[in-house]
């Protein structure tokens, strides 16, 4: 599809699912056309090796693996980093590698074992490290699958430790870093414009990640929470937003610090949620709509679906759905994300 046909589809799809405030979505914004490809600078790559072919990188469907060391929507960085290791790698008799892990400048070989002999990662680190890459890491985890990463098994193999990306966030090698970090700054000045933040307003940011909303609040004069589950996230996000409270954990777990935290402001109260494709947990809903009501609400959603469900709980708790602002994170993917504003009147 063109961009004109994709954007359509994408907000289409949004009035479906969001269909009772189907009026208020906005059509999708999307990145500047030159954007559509090379932008991906996050990803995961199965890894598998034959005496025949060699290294392979790409994605297992039904135990095949689809070898895409030239996918269009990955970085230059990303294909240059591909190439190199399947040059430069041992074989794989000496090297158990399962994953390669890219987030932004930083890169992780996940291998299937408990130890490595590092020597023999010598040329492909080097490699590494000539494509862009600025830390290179060897995680050695024998039960990767499901859930790629584990505690312990870290060694960096050559590089820093830590990037920044295309806005001056640190972050490390299991980071979630945004594809698209100029549409997603549009999205948190949208949030921004709703939420208000200032000198006598509170922000409860749930799913704050790195901090990037986190250093919009405190920027703007106002006092701040965040939650997010990441140990590595949360480390980065008090380093990004050195002014905000930042709690480790899920949300459910850390409503009663929350809730210590809400009831000592009595502020202006507002709130920003970024939670993953599952959506906000049960609890978490209840504990918004029915105890801590915050005066302005802004979500910001993956999944359309869940963001419904969601929403329905926040109206039938008597907040308003404001507008839906959506924008194409992933162009030339199926996915989209939507902002949803909310007032409680």
């Amino acid at each position: 599809m063109d961009a004109a046909a994709s954007l359509a589809q994408k907000t289409a799809y949004l009035r479906r699912t969001l269909e009772p405030w189907a009026e208020l979505v906005a059509p999708v914004i999307g990145p500047d056309p030159s954007r559509r490809l090379g932008y991906r600078d996050r990803v995961t790559l199965s890894v598998r090796w034959a005496s025949h072919t060699g290294w392979r990188f790409g994605l297992v469907r039904r135990d095949e693996l689809i070898a895409i060391h030239d996918c269009p929507v990955h970085s230059a960085r990303v294909r240059s980093l591909v190439h190199g290791l399947a040059r430069c790698l041992p074989g794989g008799d000496e090297l158990p590698l399962a994953y390669l892990h890219v987030s932004g400048a930083q890169a992780t070989l996940i291998v299937k074992a408990r130890q490595v002999d590092v020597a023999i990662l010598r040329p492909a680190a080097e490699s590494a490290l000539r494509t862009g890459i600025e830390g290179l890491w060897l995680h050695t985890h024998p039960a990767a699958g499901r859930r790629l990463f584990a505690r312990s098994g870290w060694q960096l193999l050559a590089g820093a430790t830590e990037s920044r990306e295309p806005r001056g966030l640190l972050h490390g090698p299991t980071a979630f870093v945004q594809a698209m970090p100029e549409l997603h700054q549009q999205a948190i000045s949208a949030a921004r414009g709703h939420l208000c933040p200032g000198a006598g307003t509170a922000v409860l940011d749930l799913y704050c990640g790195l901090g990037a909303t986190l250093r919009e609040w405190t920027g703007a004069g106002a006092a701040a929470v965040g939650v997010e589950l990441s140990g590595e996230a949360t480390v980065f996000a008090s380093r990004n937003a050195p002014l905000a409270q930042v709690l480790r954990g899920t949300c459910v777990q850390r409503l009663p610090q929350v809730r210590d935290w809400w009831n000592a402001r009595a502020a202006d109260r507002v709130a920003f949620v970024n939670p993953p494709r599952s959506g906000l947990e049960t609890e978490v809903t209840q504990a918004l709509a029915e105890e801590l009501r915050p005066y302005r609400i802004a979500y910001l959603s993956c999944s359309a679906g869940t963001l419904a469900r969601d929403l329905r709980s926040l109206v039938t708790a008597g907040y308003e759905v404001k507008a839906i602002l959506s924008y194409d994170f992933f162009p030339l993917t199926h996915h989209v994300e939507a902002l949803a504003l909310l007032d409680r009147p």
